[in-house]
Formats: structure tokens, sequence, C-alpha cells
């Protein structure tokens, strides 16, 4: 009875010593970009309003920062948009995409994203966004918010708490006229960044409620839950070992940095150093 015990730990020894030999998997980098919108289509809060990214000029600004980002050797791409096979997440477009479209579309998802990939040889970009719709919870239900603050005449106070980002907003305007598009990225994307690397006025807005009404606190959550569904359709795709870089708006860095951070498996990389002088 005894020979036969010692011989079964005899033989569970090698194989537990080969499952702790065995290495773990690459970790899956993700560098997050985070963007104004080039093509003005005015839908946030505040918007800036870009002079033209088709131009020589800022297309030679373009071309330098889609090297910059090249030096993290990337090996795959995400977007700010919605897939239409939700089974593989691709984005639809990319394939029809030539670099004859940078001279008449401002997108960034076409300025950055795909003439990224299309100069580092890629078939990897993925359309991660999600958004609301019919049938589906509102996720960033602004109006729900202004009618309680107008309501409870409290709209001073909004107008002060949203006053740091707009004058940001209007200083950045005036910046993009004369800086390189990677100076201005180079700033927004730092960790650092007073109005992209804090939830300031994201928390700020969880005042604007009472006991029976949280209008604020709905908008934060369903801010969270949409950056946090973006984050899972990019888990879907990682692969161990990837290189993802991640152009979104800027509005989402600090929560889909902070998913990558947090989460195992994942890790974050900072674009500041690739872009600074770009």
């Amino acid at each position: 009875m005894f020979k036969a015990l010692a011989l079964i730990a005899a033989l569970a020894v090698p194989s537990a010593a080969l499952a702790q030999a065995a290495p773990p998997p690459e970790p899956i980098r993700v560098m997050i970009v985070g963007t104004v919108h080039f093509g003005n289509p005015g839908q946030d809060l505040n918007n800036v309003a870009m002079d033209p990214v088709t131009t020589p000029a800022k297309q030679a600004e373009l071309a330098a920062v889609a090297e910059a980002l090249a030096r993290f050797q990337p090996t795959a791409v995400a977007v700010e948009r919605q897939a239409a096979d939700p089974a593989t997440l691709l984005d639809a477009r990319y394939p029809a995409f030539t670099p004859d479209m940078l001279l008449t579309n401002p997108d960034e998802r076409y300025q950055v994203a795909y003439r990224l990939a299309h100069n580092a040889g890629l078939d990897r970009v993925y359309a991660i966004d999600e958004q609301g719709g019919e049938g589906r919870r509102d996720y960033f239900p602004f109006n729900k918010v202004s009618d309680w603050f107008e309501a409870h005449d409290r709209a001073g106070e909004f107008a002060a708490l949203n006053s740091q980002i707009a004058a940001y907003t209007a200083d950045l305007e005036v910046r993009q006229r004369t800086e390189t598009i990677g100076a201005l990225l180079t700033d927004t994307n730092r960790p650092d960044h007073p109005i992209h690397g804090s939830l300031s006025f994201y928390y700020g807005l969880l005042t604007f409620g009472d006991g029976v009404e949280q209008p604020g606190a709905d908008l934060n959550a369903g801010w969270y839950e949409r950056n946090a569904r973006i984050f899972v359709k990019l888990m879907t795709v990682a692969r161990p070992g990837d290189r993802i870089v991640v152009v979104f708006g800027v509005g989402h860095a600090y929560w889909l940095r902070h998913f990558v951070e947090n989460t195992p498996g994942f890790e974050l990389v900072d674009p500041v150093p690739y872009l600074a002088g770009s």
C-alpha cells in the first residue's frame, strides 16, 4: 500500500514541476491613442473645430504621427466604429481603404488608424465601439441631467463645472492652427492631463441629483458601461502577445486606460513617448 502511494507521489511530482515551469502567456500590450474628431461632427458637449487635415502640410504631420506610432510595432488596430459582424468585430470599411482616401476623408479613423494599419501591412482592424439604440440604454443621457439642473435652478453650477473643458476646447481650437497634430496628440494623451487624465467633470455631475432622481449618477453609470463594453470587445479579439493601437475619441481615454491597466494579461503602453516630436 505504502509503495503504491509512493509511486503515485513520484509520478505526480514531475507533472507538478512541468506545470510550474510552463511559461505564462505573453501579455497583450495596448496603446490608447485619444484624438479629437478631425471631421468636426459636432457630437460632443464641447467640440473642437479643426482646420482641414487634408492639406499637404497636415498630411505631412499625420504621416509623421503614423511613423511614430509604427515604432510600437502594432499587430492590430481598433477604432471607434460599430462592427457590422459582431462575430469577428472586423472593421468592414478598412478592406476598401486606399491612401488616396486620405486626401478627401478627414475622419481620424482614416487619417490615423487606417493609415497606420496600411503602412504596417495589417489586416486586423477591429470596430469595437458600443452605441445605444432602439431597445438599448442611452449610454450618455445628458438631456436628463440638463432637464434636472434647469428644473432646480442650477444651470449656473453646470456652467461653472463645464467652464474648464470649454476653456480648454477654445484654447485647443487656437493651438491647432499653429501646432502640429503630433504635438496636440502628445499633449491630449498625457495621463496627467487636467481634462483627459481625470474624471473631475463626470464626478462633478454626481452633484446633480436628489433623493428622488439621480441623473448625474445615471450618466456616469451609462458612460462607464459603454466603455466597459468597448473594452470587452477588445478583449474578445486580442491574442497573447498582441500589440494593439486603439484609436478613439479622447473622451474615452481615461476609462479605456483604466480597464487595460487593471485587467490581468493586459499591459498599458503610453503613447506619449512615441508621439513626442512627431
